[in-house]
């Protein structure tokens, strides 16, 4: 098999949620645990830090994979979904999976996936925890798919795990309640292992204290300990993050959101030296050493995890940025950055896939642009001629394209030099412009 041919067949002959939405998802952890005892139980090999929550969690997961790298770690990064690559998702201290690694994997492996008929999903999480054990790495970020509790990597018995928030998002495999959705998502609370929670609301904030005292987990409520005091926006872009008990250091990602992230990141990095982590690394009594360290890595975010699409400035005279966000918990913030930016004219190539709230998203969108509706090439896509119905009624005004390159250049070719371009609203989208930029 080719690696086109792999790709073709993880991602069309199998159950797959990214592309077919709700019938690709298949619940329960049955096949998963199959898979893990086919392939010997390869997650037992390495030390696991687990990654769920609504918003932030590729954020949260790909910062704290880079001041792992940064201190000296050989460290495997599991995220979803890939914006222009399959190997996106499996990363060995940045490094992608290799294009033979993923084909000998499923060639050799097709009978055994023919019987059990996994998912995409169940399949590549084997892939990247044989992979990890093979490449003798010493600790793995794992970012949950979807939910926690039923999601494929929910096998693992981390070190820490980490919820970033709670909003309403995939309802109708979640639950329609915040209280549901938190239930789903504290899946990946363990017995005896301790746990993060970045924001929570009064009902979700219930549901967690329940969970970890029935686990005897400890529980650390980031928006409690407040250590990011303030972020200072940088002139070149991110931010100067001031704490509470660590030194100032610098961070290069620059949504108005990363600030509650980051406030997760270097809580759960406390509890990691708590338990003898990065210790050479963050030393409180050492300043000077936690500000060069911390800089150096969340500085070099993008660079040293491959991460793309949060809030990734393009190109500048127009500036060109995309954003991943993609539900009303996303869009809460993305929204405030968009009607706080100075330009001539804002541009927005917007579009969304059918199983997210539209209204709640487009009721947050800036009226003073123009908009170019577009869908993203999944089977998933709201189609554009709806996103321009729905436009219409919160007074967004635009033109339908049918894709999102075509959207984009159009946009660029209306758009002057003191003009800002803004793509995203779903991740899809951010995907596809992507790719079109390869």
């Amino acid at each position: 098999m080719t690696y086109e041919e792999v790709i073709d067949y993880l991602f069309n002959q199998t159950a797959n949620y990214e592309q077919q939405g709700a019938p690709g998802y298949k619940e329960g952890l049955d096949n998963s645990l199959k898979l893990d005892e086919h392939f010997e139980h390869p997650h037992e090999s390495f030390r696991s830090i687990h990654i769920a929550g609504t918003n932030g969690k590729g954020s949260v997961s790909h910062s704290i994979a880079a001041l792992l790298q940064v201190a000296g770690y050989h460290v495997g990064l599991y995220t979803s979904p890939h914006l222009v690559d399959f190997k996106e998702r499996i990363r060995v201290n940045g490094t992608p999976i290799s294009e033979d690694y993923v084909i000998n994997f499923v060639e050799q492996n097709k009978d055994f996936f023919d019987e059990v008929k996994p998912t995409f999903f169940e399949i590549t999480t084997a892939m990247a925890f044989q992979y990890f054990k093979e490449q003798d790495i010493d600790i793995a970020v794992i970012e949950v798919g979807l939910g926690g509790r039923l999601d494929s990597t929910n096998i693992i018995t981390p070190i820490l795990s980490v919820i970033t928030n709670i909003s309403l998002d995939h309802t109708q495999l979640l639950g329609e309640s915040l209280e549901q959705i938190a239930m789903e998502k504290g899946g990946i609370i363990k017995p005896g292992i301790p746990v993060v929670v970045g924001e929570t609301t009064p009902e979700t904030r219930m549901i967690f204290e329940a969970l970890a005292q029935e686990n005897k987990s400890p529980i650390t409520f980031a928006e409690d300990e407040q250590e990011v005091l303030e972020a200072v926006p940088l002139s070149n872009g991110g931010y100067l993050y001031k704490t509470k008990t660590l030194a100032s250091f610098k961070g290069e990602l620059s949504g108005i959101y990363q600030e509650k992230n980051m406030n997760t990141i270097v809580v759960a990095l406390h509890r990691m030296v708590d338990m003898g982590y990065l210790c050479d690394c963050i030393d409180p009594s050492d300043k000077q050493m936690v500000q060069e360290e911390m800089t150096k890595a969340f500085t070099n975010i993008s660079n040293i995890t491959g991460l793309m699409g949060r809030w990734q400035t393009i190109q500048q005279s127009p500036t060109v940025v995309c954003d991943t966000g993609h539900n009303v918990g996303g869009w809460q913030y993305l929204s405030k950055q968009l009607n706080s930016i100075e330009c001539d004219h804002m541009h927005i190539v917007f579009g969304m896939v059918d199983d997210k709230d539209v209204y709640g998203v487009m009721a947050l969108l800036p009226q003073n642009a123009t908009y170019y509706f577009t869908k993203a090439s999944t089977k998933r896509a709201f189609p554009e001629t709806s996103l321009k119905v729905f436009g219409d009624q919160f007074g967004l005004k635009g033109e339908c394209y049918s894709t999102v390159e075509e959207a984009y250049n159009t946009a660029l070719a209306n758009a002057t030099e003191r003009d800002f371009i803004f793509i995203g609203g779903s991740t899809y989208v951010v995907a596809d412009f992507l790719k079109s930029r390869v």
